[in-house]
């Protein structure tokens, strides 16, 4: 046997550490919890993020820039796949919001709701008349190869905007902002 082999077993399982067990141990009284204060009750718990009262790194960095994300538009996704493959829909049918919350396709009606093209590799079988916010491009060719017809009456800032989703025209009518003067020009 080496010596290499010896340090490479030693310290490989170590006993578990008994605090507070007499003083003899070198973990008694205190069970090295230190004297009086929050920190030597038990319950204590401080947050990780906590430097001992000097001002924490997040409010010590710059805060620049802007983000959008507070302004995004958050969807009920769905998919036709999974509309065409539910009892409520089998033999076709209206797809609203209400009618999909009442499948349980989605949660509840806080958001819009997008339907998304994924489709059986058969194609979609059965005639849905479709009226909800958002329809992609796919689910739209396929729900109107099987019979069936698209209606999206688009979100609050396609309304805002004034895009009209159910024509082939979708730029915005309404601008909000002033135009730069390249654009203006053309």
């Amino acid at each position: 046997m080496m010596i290499h082999e010896i340090t490479e077993k030693a310290g490989k399982s170590r006993k578990r550490k008994r605090i507070g067990r007499g003083h003899g141990s070198g973990w008694g009284k205190q069970s090295g919890r230190g004297h009086k204060g929050a920190g030597s009750r038990r319950g204590h718990s401080t947050r990780f993020q906590f430097e001992g009262g000097q001002m924490p790194y997040f409010r010590r960095m710059p805060k620049l820039g802007f983000s959008n994300v507070q302004f995004e538009t958050r969807f009920w996704t769905v998919n036709l796949r999974d509309i065409a493959r539910h009892d409520a829909f089998k033999s076709g049918g209206e797809v609203t919001a209400e009618s999909l919350i009442a499948a349980g396709l989605i949660r509840d009606a806080s958001r819009d709701v997008k339907i998304l093209g994924a489709v059986d590799e058969g194609g979609l079988k059965v005639k849905l008349d479709v009226k909800v916010n958002r329809v992609t491009g796919g689910a739209k060719k396929h729900i109107e190869a099987a019979g069936g017809s698209v209606h999206e009456s688009g979100t609050r800032r396609d309304r805002v905007r004034g895009i009209d989703r159910n024509s082939d025209d979708r730029t915005p009518k309404n601008l909000t902002k002033k135009l730069r003067r390249t654009e203006a020009k053309s």
